[in-house]
């Protein structure tokens, strides 16, 4: 079945003005997603994950913040060149947004009910009753027991993971085309995130709803995702299937990441490997690829030249110089 783009971004570029100086924070980002698609986006922290999908969001302060990009087409809207007000009304209604830490996108002095409500009202135009109705509808789809008695009650009174369960039925309440989790489950203990992980997937699939998750747990992103991206220093490094990206990496730094990941399947006395030195200064970037002081496969032309984004097979995109299998450039 043919799927209509959703998202489509093109040299997405967003820096932070400081005292220190420029902060490259998202550098050339460029990709598109499908209906119904779940995308992961993975890499270190600091790496641009969030700071991307909070430009598309134009959710960052601008100063100290600058988004520039050729577009970025939102059901063929671009949503840079949009007035403030229509893009006001896109938020919260077209593309949700669920953030790490609930206890600190909550507002503590309002009840769950009252903030499941407000969207609704805002957006589809309900009234309170109705939108009480739908909030407790929405409370029990996440799996919140007694979910009518709990519109009531703060988020202090709800564990971490009910709190969780209420962020996402309050990005699903105006029923969204893309939803964008930022690191949802981090906080979490071992079995909530496994039991939030498997809602989000039900519920996806329930609604055929665009889903982008962001995480640095590469072991999360493979039973969610249909398709990864992997960035570093603010670009776009690899993008491939889930399949073929933990089957076949294509990429350095995907590679290292894979191999840094415990496998059951592996020795118990083997060590993990790592990945030598740290990420670069945003601040100053190095003259050629941003990974080649920390890669094992770099080439002189990897300290000089910026590398591409390009496909290397069908639905398969890196950005490097060399082919990792034979170590010469590609």
């Amino acid at each position: 079945m043919k799927r209509d783009v959703i998202l489509d971004i093109k040299n997405l570029r967003t820096e932070f003005s400081t005292e220190a100086g420029v902060v490259n924070a998202v550098n050339g980002v460029s990709y598109s997603m499908y209906e119904g698609e779940a995308l992961g986006i993975v890499g270190e922290s600091g790496c641009g994950k969030s700071v991307s999908m909070l430009s598309v969001l134009r959710l960052l302060q601008e100063p100290p913040a600058k988004i520039q990009a050729d577009h970025i087409n939102f059901h063929g809207k671009d949503l840079l060149s949009l007035p403030k007000r229509e893009m006001q009304s896109i938020r919260g209604s077209q593309i949700a947004m669920i953030f790490q830490d609930p206890m600190t996108s909550l507002n503590p002095v309002l009840t769950i009910g009252k903030q499941l409500r407000e969207p609704m009202m805002l957006h589809l135009n309900y009234t309170k009753e109705e939108a009480s109705e739908r909030a407790a509808e929405l409370l029990e789809m996440v799996g919140i027991p007694d979910a009518a008695s709990r519109l009531e009650d703060y988020p202090h009174q709800f564990s971490g993971g009910m709190r969780q369960r209420a962020m996402i039925a309050m990005g699903l309440s105006c029923n969204p085309s893309l939803l964008i989790a930022d690191e949802p489950t981090t906080a979490l203990d071992v079995t909530i995130q496994a039991q939030i992980i498997d809602l989000v997937k039900r519920l996806r699939e329930q609604i055929w709803m665009s889903l982008i998750w962001i995480t640095h747990d590469l072991g999360v992103v493979a039973g969610l995702a249909e398709r990864v991206i992997v960035m570093y220093a603010g670009s776009i490094v690899e993008d491939a299937l889930v399949d073929d990206l933990y089957g076949n990496p294509r990429h350095p730094y995907t590679k290292a990441l894979l191999r840094s990941l415990p496998r059951i399947d592996g020795k118990r006395e083997a060590k993990l490997d790592t990945i030598e030195g740290l990420p670069p200064d945003l601040l100053g970037l190095p003259k050629g690829c941003a990974f080649a002081p920390r890669c094992e496969f770099a080439l002189d032309k990897c300290r000089e030249d910026i590398p591409v984004l390009e496909e290397v097979e069908s639905k398969h995109r890196i950005s490097c110089w060399v082919d990792i299998d034979t170590g010469k450039l590609r």
